[in-house]
């Protein structure tokens, strides 16, 4: 019997982030006596997804998370780990940008291909882009959510390279996603939310990059207008006991629901009526994929990359227009018919199948090529 090509993935923690969770959206999908997940994760607690990549197949490492002060040990982390596990990995697929020039460089050293992943478009601190900037060197080849992921991390002349970097897309399963009435009214009954109430919706980590606090003034702008309306927040993260400190200080604690992280996140954009993201700065987000695969409008500030609007769902306006004309909008928006966008998800290509389908065929396909 064959085995399984092993490909190492190199991420902070396998927690419900966007980019995690389009990793075990292509985990679950790839055939997986042909390809198997492992993962380097840093040293801390037990993550989200552990327990399922290990039901899975998967094997889990821990490495020093890098502190720059610990640089040496961190390298010779990475060292031992190779000379642990000669010609085990013959695939690298980086997802911490920070680090990973150190970390490819060590993995190419020890005869493996190596992949660097771009999930956001966004600037990061200027020690962050210190660090990264190697990469570009670095690595064999190139994926990003977006052209506009690939150029802000790796600069035009890779992000632009069709031979060199691939846009892979946050695909989901569009099945999961679709719409349906019935689960519609199920869920907001479960909510103790009216049939015939306004929901905004909103799916990030309480982080600033999300923007919650303009997020909340917006809505505390449309409530003028629509009293019974009700903003219903699916996540959590460090910045949230600050939203719960402006929830109460906007007197808004009976309209809105903070439902945590959720592992069902499928169900609860059921019960929405608009989706609402007005990020600061992004790569492509899954959630905005999975806000549009559910029918959802969706309002996205225009730091977002236009490639978010996979469908006609997606709108996008200027965060400077200000709480109260996006407020207006929303309501203006709200009156639009929600449909089954399953085919049209299908269509465009964000479909999780297809696109694990393709990578799985292009690790087959490296390896093949490296003899």
């Amino acid at each position: 019997m064959v085995k399984p090509i092993r490909v190492l993935h190199v991420i902070g923690y396998m927690d419900r982030g966007g980019a995690e969770n389009m990793i075990m959206n292509l985990y679950r999908n790839v055939d997986r006596t042909k390809i198997q997940f492992d993962f380097v994760e840093n040293e801390g607690n037990e993550t989200a997804f552990d327990a399922e990549i290990r039901s899975m197949g998967g094997r889990i490492y821990h490495c020093p998370r890098y502190r720059g002060k610990n640089h040496f040990a961190y390298t010779r982390w990475w060292h031992t780990f190779f000379k642990d596990h000669p010609n085990e990995y013959s695939i690298v697929h980086g997802h911490i940008g920070s680090t990973a020039a150190i970390y490819l460089s060590i993995a190419k050293k020890y005869g493996a291909f190596t992949i660097a992943h771009s999930h956001s478009a966004g600037e990061g601190s200027a020690m962050y882009r210190v660090f990264s900037y190697p990469t570009r060197f670095v690595a064999d080849h190139f994926f990003a959510c977006s052209k506009a992921a690939g150029i802000s991390r790796y600069g035009k002349r890779v992000g632009t390279d069709g031979h060199r970097c691939n846009v892979l897309n946050n695909a989901v399963d569009a099945k999961k996603f679709a719409y349906s009435p019935e689960d519609r009214a199920q869920m907001r009954k479960e909510l103790g939310i009216a049939e015939n109430a306004l929901v905004v919706g909103h799916t990030g980590r309480f982080v600033d990059v999300k923007n919650h606090t303009f997020l909340l003034d917006i809505f505390a702008a449309l409530l003028k207008k629509e009293p019974h309306a009700r903003l219903l927040l699916v996540g959590g993260g460090e910045l949230q006991s600050q939203i719960e400190a402006k929830i109460q200080k906007l007197n808004l604690e009976k309209q809105v629901i903070l439902a945590g992280i959720r592992n069902n996140v499928w169900d609860y954009y059921q019960a929405m009526d608009v989706f609402v993201f007005p990020s600061l700065y992004e790569g492509l987000p899954l959630t905005l994929v999975e806000a549009q695969a559910s029918g959802l409008p969706c309002c996205i500030s225009d730091t977002v990359p236009a490639e978010a609007g996979v469908t006609e769902l997606a709108r996008f306006r200027s965060l400077g227009d200000g709480a109260q004309a996006w407020a207006d909008w929303i309501l203006e928006r709200a009156k639009e018919s929600r449909e089954n966008m399953l085919d049209e998800i299908v269509r465009v290509g964000y479909e999780i199948s297809a696109t694990a389908n393709w990578l799985q065929n292009y690790y087959i396909e490296v390896v093949k090529s490296r003899g």
